[in-house]
């Protein structure tokens, strides 16, 4: 059974599509700033084609070009690039730019801000960049008990967009019976592909004796996925970067398969499993379809601009 909604979103779509055309644009090298997107294969292919990955902007010549990744930086990401004369080319997803700008008008407001989310992902990083004095970070339902706000009647939640839905949805649960006047996000911050790719999963489960799910160990979302289909009732779940990685002892005894990839995952990946997988005698093939994509973002309004340039140069 294929999972659709299945690999790239329209954020992934985007900020790979921003280092591929930053490199035919100004020529290799480009420096990008953490991995563009969660996703080792994209990562060495962008290497490949002339792509710099670096940790911080420090390590980044100065007056070079760099792209800050889907994940979203803090304000002083953008303030290093300004002192280092960096040209820096923002490729942070739309909708965690949405997350980020909730931050700052509750921030300006003076409210507390719970940011529910995973310690250490660069998206919290980047959204508590906004608003350090006002965002704690919950971690799950059983960091609720930690949480200390100056005014109860002054509190909202915010979330990273990779999460799951369940757990999410748990953890406001419980800080609202902590917090009765917990305000929302005025829309929900988990973003359309994370659901959907969730939804289907949940609805194939329970028919998979094993669900296998392309995408990085470093992937929210893609480590989401599994632990969703074994909570909707398979049998077992395992993430793989490559169907090389596939076991043949997962497969023992199995009838059905699920297929899934994460929202990083290039479909060529998942091209790869299902034929590693009819191989081993699961030819057949159904594709589960819960829901139709057609969002597409623009690409940064820097490129587009030197873009827009460069042609008219040519012209």
């Amino acid at each position: 059974m294929l999972a659709k909604p299945r690999g790239y979103c329209a954020g992934v779509d985007r900020a790979v599509q921003t280092v591929e055309e930053a490199l035919k644009l100004y020529g290799a090298p480009v420096y990008v700033r953490k991995q563009i997107v969660h996703n080792k294969h994209v990562v060495s292919t962008l290497e490949a084609a002339g792509a710099i990955f670096v940790e911080e902007n420090e390590e980044v010549p100065e007056g070079s070009t760099v792209v800050f990744s889907a994940h979203g930086v803090a304000p002083e990401v953008h303030e290093q690039a300004r002192v280092r004369n960096l040209k820096a080319i923002d490729a942070t997803c739309p909708l965690v730019t949405k997350v980020h700008n909730e931050a700052k008008r509750f921030a300006a407001d003076d409210y507390d801000i719970l940011l529910i989310g995973h310690e250490g992902h660069e998206e919290v990083v980047g959204t508590s960049g906004e608003a350090p004095a006002h965002i704690q970070l919950v971690d799950g339902p059983d960091s609720v008990d930690k949480v200390v706000v100056r005014d109860p009647a002054k509190v909202v939640w915010l979330s990273q967009t990779t999460l799951s839905v369940d757990e999410t949805m748990e953890t406001v649960a419980r800080l609202k019976t902590k917090l009765p006047l917990l305000q929302s996000p005025p829309s929900d911050d988990i973003c359309y592909a994370t659901q959907n790719r969730q939804h289907v999963v949940k609805e194939i489960a329970p028919d998979c004796d094993v669900v296998i799910v392309v995408g990085s160990k470093n992937s929210s979302n893609s480590v989401r996925l599994v632990e969703v289909a074994v909570d909707a009732g398979a049998r077992a779940g395992h993430l793989v970067d490559y169907a090389s990685e596939i076991q043949d002892e997962w497969l023992t005894g199995a009838t059905t398969v699920g297929v899934s990839s994460g929202a990083s995952v290039p479909e060529d990946l998942v091209m790869d499993v299902l034929q590693h997988l009819a191989a081993r005698g699961f030819g057949e093939v159904t594709e589960y379809t819960t829901a139709e994509e057609r969002l597409t973002f623009s690409l940064p309004q820097e490129l587009r601009r030197d873009m827009k340039a460069a042609a008219a140069a040519k012209a």
